[in-house]
């Protein structure tokens, strides 16, 4: 098991090799490492030995600059110890910083190509320091003249930074081909990398299935999108068809440029789509499709989908009426009812403009504890965007919830809740209500929502009137100075 920061340094200083007492590969061990060493206080035992100057690895991290500049010479010779030399590159004393800078380029030219992953994500690192870019930079220029083989392990290093510094060197040299970089593009996590890799894979070639086909299968939008766009550029329009329906907006809107450019308008295709509601062979996203590129009367073809079969569609169904500005609350209100989380979660979506419309009792009654949870949940964010007595309400009655997730829910939209003005409310309803969530507040912020919402404040146990007249004061000045 490797260890990091003072038990490093106590392994080390007891003659354990370096390598078995960090995880030479984590950049973040060997920095830890450096400061550990630097504010380390020595024993009388370890000064009596010469402190921690007798080992190579703490020489090169000691306060003094005095013993750390001599130890370079000594560590140039021990290639394990190379990321401390990086590290000193960056150090505040002058001459140790310049021997570190002039034995590095060589020492960096010699290293065995696996070392240079780890090297490299350390240099990343210091870089962000003052003084820090000399071993970034050190790299970027062996790199410029590195032999292909020696980006290997680079490419498929571990840390996204050097992965995003390797790729920027390859392909700037032209060492990859288009097929490897649009690989690339569709396999690698990190969004830097796949745009970077899409895009150089495009110039290279922009009409080949060894490029087109790899970026249409990925899984991230913005690479299929930049391969849907290449079917233009590559006089492949019609290919763009099926992505009419891509469960990414952007690669939608990518698909309906790229059938234009073709001569092929989309709306056609969307409203033949959505045509048949009892067609359960209707693309989940198809109806979202249709809002984004229809007009307002396909509202129309829209309304029969919130009954479909298929939840998805249900679900996309209402958020095209929603971007279509078409939302009929007396229509949508069972829909909150629905089996489907998502389509519950559509619904709520679409409704909470109008909240304030939704009668509170039926919202009220579908807070039951049989009612299924998702149910619960967006008669809760209806209630709580109804505010008011309404809120604190529905919050109070989850608080002792069986449910955890709607306790969780509960207790914030109190302690967020603002005090009804000018409403109809009964101040003995209120005052019940706030007496029932007192330990989610200070014994202050309670007096002051009581003040507020005009509720008197309970009998005290021990009287002490003159407190407690002077703290009624303060909160009447806070607010007035509050409300000029």
């Amino acid at each position: 098991m490797q260890t990091r920061g003072y038990d490093v340094v106590e392994r080390v200083a007891q003659g354990i090799p370096v390598h078995e007492a960090l995880d030479v590969t984590d950049p973040d061990a060997w920095l830890d490492f450096d400061v550990e060493v630097r504010f380390r206080r020595l024993n009388s035992a370890e000064s009596e030995a010469g402190g921690n100057t007798h080992h190579p690895a703490l020489a090169l991290c000691h306060r003094d600059g005095r013993v750390r500049e001599p130890a370079l010479e000594q560590a140039a010779a021990r290639p394990e110890l190379l990321p401390l030399i990086v590290i000193r590159t960056a150090d505040w004393a002058a001459p140790v910083r310049g021997r570190a800078r002039a034995l590095l380029p060589g020492l960096l030219a010699s290293a065995r190509p696996e070392t240079l992953a780890p090297l490299t994500a350390l240099a990343l690192r210091l870089a962000r320091r003052e003084r820090g870019a000399f071993a970034r930079d050190t790299l970027a220029a062996l790199l410029r003249s590195a032999p292909p083989a020696a980006f290997a392990p680079l490419l498929t290093a571990e840390d996204r930074d050097t992965r995003r510094f390797a790729y920027r060197a390859a392909v700037e040299r032209g060492l990859l081909p288009a097929a490897r970089l649009a690989r690339a593009a569709a396999t690698d996590a990190d969004t830097v990398v796949q745009t970077l890799c899409a895009e150089a894979a495009l110039a290279l070639d922009a009409s080949g299935d060894e490029v087109i086909v790899p970026l249409l299968e990925s899984r991230q939008p913005g690479v299929r999108s930049a391969g849907v766009t290449a079917l233009r550029r590559a006089g492949r329009h019609a290919e763009a068809r099926p992505y009419l329906t891509d469960r990414s907006g952007l690669v939608r809107a990518c698909a309906r440029y790229v059938l234009r450019q073709g001569g092929l308008e989309p709306l056609p295709l969307y409203r033949a789509l959505c045509a048949d509601p009892s067609d359960p062979g209707v693309p989940a996203w198809a109806p979202l499709g249709l809002a984004e590129c229809g007009e307002p009367r396909d509202a129309a073809l829209l309304w029969p989908l919130t009954a479909h079969p298929v939840p998805a569609v249900r679900a996309r169904a209402i958020a095209g009426l929603r971007a279509l500005d078409k939302v009929d609350t007396e229509r949508l209100r069972p829909l909150l009812d629905d089996p489907a989380p998502a389509v519950a979660r559509e619904t709520v979506s679409a409704l909470l403009p109008s909240a304030d419309r939704l009668p509170e009792d039926w919202l009220a009654g579908r807070l039951a504890a049989d009612r299924p949870a998702h149910t619960r949940r967006a008669a809760f964010r209806l209630l709580r965007a109804q505010g008011g007595i309404a809120q604190l309400r529905a919050a109070v009655r989850l608080l002792d919830d069986e449910d955890p997730s709607l306790r969780a829910l509960a207790g914030p939209a109190i302690q967020q809740w603002e005090p009804p003005v000018g409403g109809q409310h009964d101040p003995a309803e209120l005052a019940a209500l706030l007496d029932r969530c007192t330990h989610l507040f200070s014994d202050y912020v309670m007096r002051r929502l009581r003040w507020r919402s005009g509720v008197p404040e309970p009998e005290a146990n021990s009287a002490d009137p003159p407190r407690r007249s002077l703290i009624r004061s303060i909160i009447r000045a806070w607010d007035k100075r509050t409300n000029a």
